[in-house]
C-alpha cells in the first residue's frame, strides 16, 4: 500500500518596518520686541502643522518658561496639537541665522544616537523642547534677530511600524473619467428634453441628471412637468450663475478658478454680489449639498477681519453651518479689529441677530481659555485697549 501524499504548503514570510514620517514647519516672529513682557510661561504659537497623521505646533516663550529664570532666557517647545497616546518622535528645532554668515542654532534628535529611543508624547498638549533655548540678552545682539524678527525651523519625525507582505504588482485604475463624459454631454446637448432661459439665454439640459442631483428638480421633473421638451423661464438668477451652477451638476467641481471672482477683490463689492458668493445662494435653492460645501470650502479661504462680516451673514443666510461656524469662531478671536472693519458695520445692518450669536461664541471662547489656562489675552481683553489676538487654539496640560 502505497503512503497517503502530503500537501506542500508553501512558507510565506512578512517583515515589519519602522520608520519616521518626517515633515517640517517656518515659524516667523515679526515684532519680537512688542512680544517681550507679555509674562512669564505666556507663548505665542504657529499655526497647527501635520505630520504623521497628528497636528503639532511651535510655543515661544518671549519672557521664558521657567519662572525661575526671571525671564533672562526664551523658550521654545514643540507642542503636540491633536488627540494622541503614546505618540512617538523625534525632533528638531533651528534657529536661523539671519547674517551674511549663517550658523544656524539647532537643537536635534536626528543626528543623536538615542539611547532612550524617540521623544513620547502622552496626551494632546505634551512639549519637548527648551526652557532656556537661548539667553535672551545675547539674542537681542546677535544676527538671530533682523528687523525685530525671528525665524523658527522646526522638523518633526512620527515614528511609525508598518508589517510588509510580498504583494502582486497592482493594476493602476484611472482616476474617474464619469464627469468629463457628463460634462460632454451638456456641452453637445444631445438627448436634451428641458431649456432654461435665463436673461435671454438659453441652456438646454437633461430632465434625468438635473433629478438625479437636485432634490428641487426631481419634484418639478418627475412629478409635475408633462412629457416632451419644456421650456422654464428662470428670472432670479444670472446666467453666469445658472451655467456655473450646470456645469457642477454634470461635472461634479466648481468651474475652474480664474472663472470664480477673487475674495481679495471683494473690496470693491459685496461678497453675496460675486460668483462664487451666487453659487452658494444657487446652491442652497436647489439643495445642492455638495455644491454648498464646495462653496464654503472656497470662501473659507477668503475669511479675514474685513471680510468675515460679509462671509458670516452670507453663510447664515443660506444654511451654511461649517462656514458660519468657522466664521463665528475667527470673529471671536478677533473681535476688536473686526468691529472696527466695515464688514461688522455690514452685518449690524443686515444681520442684527447674529451679534448675540457673536457674543455666545465669544463666552465660549472665554471658556476655553479658562480650561486651557495658557492664553496669554482674553478676548474680552481685547476691547479694552483695541488690540486684537493671534492666539491658537491648542491646549498644553501640565
Amino acid at each position: 500500500m502505497s503512503e497517503p501524499s502530503m500537501a506542500v504548503i508553501s512558507p510565506t514570510s512578512s517583515r515589519v518596518v519602522t520608520e519616521t514620517v518626517n515633515g517640517s514647519h517656518k515659524f516667523v516672529i515679526q515684532g519680537y520686541s512688542l512680544a517681550k513682557g507679555m509674562g512669564v510661561g505666556k507663548h505665542i504659537a504657529s499655526d497647527n502643522f501635520s505630520v504623521g497623521g497628528y497636528q503639532w505646533a511651535i510655543y515661544f516663550y518671549p519672557d521664558g518658561k521657567n519662572p525661575e529664570d526671571n525671564s533672562a532666557y526664551v523658550s521654545v517647545f514643540i507642542a503636540l496639537a491633536s488627540e494622541g497616546t503614546d505618540v512617538r518622535a523625534l525632533f528638531e528645532l533651528t534657529l536661523v541665522d539671519q547674517g551674511d554668515q549663517p550658523k544656524h542654532k539647532v537643537h536635534s534628535h536626528f543626528d543623536r544616537s538615542l539611547e532612550s529611543g524617540p521623544y513620547t508624547l502622552k496626551y494632546r498638549g505634551s512639549m519637548w523642547g527648551y526652557k532656556r533655548f537661548f539667553k535672551r540678552s545675547m539674542l537681542e545682539v546677535s544676527s538671530y534677530l533682523k528687523d525685530d524678527c525671528l525665524r523658527i525651523n522646526c522638523t518633526v519625525g512620527v515614528v511609525v511600524s508598518s508589517v510588509e507582505c510580498p504583494r502582486l504588482h497592482p493594476i493602476r485604475v484611472p482616476e474617474s473619467d464619469m464627469g468629463m463624459h457628463f460634462g460632454m454631454l451638456l456641452e453637445n446637448t444631445e438627448g436634451s428634453d428641458i431649456v432654461f432661459v435665463v436673461a435671454g439665454e438659453k441652456f438646454h439640459a437633461h430632465k434625468l441628471v438635473l433629478a438625479a442631483r437636485s432634490p428641487i428638480f426631481r419634484s418639478e421633473f418627475l412629478e409635475k412637468l408633462e412629457e416632451g421638451k419644456e421650456e422654464i423661464i428662470v428670472n432670479d438668477m444670472e446666467p453666469k450663475v445658472f451655467q456655473a451652477m450646470l456645469h457642477f451638476i454634470y461635472r461634479d467641481d466648481l468651474v475652474e478658478e480664474a472663472d470664480l471672482a477673487q475674495l481679495s477683490s471683494s473690496c470693491e463689492s459685496h461678497i453675496a454680489d460675486l460668483l462664487i458668493g451666487k453659487l452658494l445662494a444657487a446652491a442652497d435653492k436647489y439643495g445642492l449639498g455638495r455644491l454648498r460645501q464646495l462653496c464654503e470650502s472656497s470662501l473659507c479661504k477668503g475669511i479675514s477681519v474685513h471680510t468675515v462680516g460679509e462671509i458670516l451673514a452670507l453663510a447664515d443666510c443660506h444654511n451654511a453651518t461649517e462656514l458660519k461656524a468657522v466664521c463665528l469662531r475667527f470673529a471671536a478671536e478677533n473681535l476688536a479689529a473686526v468691529m472696527r472693519s466695515d464688514g461688522f458695520e455690514y452685518l449690524k445692518e443686515h444681520c442684527p441677530s447674529l451679534q448675540s450669536e457673536l457674543l455666545k461664541t465669544v463666552a465660549g471662547c472665554e471658556d476655553d481659555c479658562s480650561s486651557a489656562g495658557g492664553k496669554s489675552r482674553s478676548v474680552w481683553a481685547q476691547l479694552s485697549d483695541g488690540g486684537d489676538t493671534n492666539d491658537r487654539r491648542v491646549r498644553p496640560r501640565t
